[in-house]
């Protein structure tokens, strides 16, 4: 070997710094936090859609006919309280939900989306303490029952509203979002369409002499609506979810070629 030859070192690549070690396990449990809000939400809203279900097969609820009375018939039963707790899961679980879908960047804490989501939540609450009328035991009238009713028109109402208002623009604001965006559009279509049937059966009672909870069966009617809204509210626990890896305004949703800053020359 010529001892005047220079002698060249390549380099090692860097493995990681003190700095990176201590921002990558804070970035992962910034994650951990974002994503704890919606996967709590949806637990709730499980558990809340669980009860409801089983009051159609354990007894004595399940004498309850499925197709001509209203699910909110089952609070007036003895097992009451398993409908009681399970709407306020629900209630519970979107607002949950809602607060992942803020804390992701998704909507802001104060927008149409926000206040829809919390108007369907509190009507919930509303149906709990506000119990319908009992109409096997001749009661027709009350302020109870109306509240009750009022309710459930804000909810039916609220949410197909705002899973709409959050869904828009979505794609733009990160391309990551545009699949669980359009999942949520389209639950929100499929309840709007369900609504659809009963905002009819009310809009032909003012012009014929057929009573809108006898044009279609109440009860079938309102399982069918109840299910599309919860399917929705679940398309949006489940973006909050993914947006939780993925907030507004993170490096995925940028330029690759810019996230990666200049190229360095060698």
């Amino acid at each position: 070997m010529n001892p005047g030859a220079l002698v060249t070192f390549t380099p090692m690549p860097e493995t990681g710094t003190a700095e990176s070690a201590v921002v990558a396990p804070a970035a992962t449990g910034e994650v951990a936090a974002r994503a704890a809000l919606p996967t709590a939400g949806l637990g709730l809203l499980a558990l809340g859609s669980l009860l409801v279900l089983l009051l159609h097969v354990l007894p004595p609820s399940n004498q309850i006919n499925a197709m001509s009375r209203t699910i909110s018939e089952y609070a007036l039963g003895a097992n009451g309280w398993m409908f009681n707790v399970g709407v306020l899961a629900l209630a519970a679980g979107s607002m949950l939900v809602l607060a992942g879908l803020v804390r992701a960047g998704v909507v802001r804490a104060v927008s149409g989306s926000s206040v829809f989501v919390t108007l369907w939540s509190a009507a919930l609450a509303v149906l709990v303490f506000f119990e319908k009328y009992d109409f096997a035991n001749g009661e027709h009238s009350g302020a109870s029952g109306m509240i009750h009713r009022m309710a459930s028109l804000v909810a039916f109402l609220s949410l197909p509203t705002a899973a709409l208002l959050a869904s828009r623009g979505a794609a733009r604001r990160n391309p990551s979002w545009r699949r669980p965006a359009a999942w949520t559009r389209w639950a929100a279509l499929a309840s709007c369409a369900t609504l659809s049937l009963l905002l009819y059966a009310v809009a032909q009672s003012f012009v014929t002499d057929i009573s809108w909870w006898r044009v279609f069966p109440l009860g079938g009617m309102e399982r069918l609506i109840a299910f599309a809204e919860i399917v929705a509210v679940f398309a949006m626990g489940n973006w909050a979810g993914r947006a939780a890896v993925d907030p507004a305004g993170s490096i995925s949703s940028t330029n690759p070629a810019e996230s990666r800053g200049p190229a360095r020359v060698s």
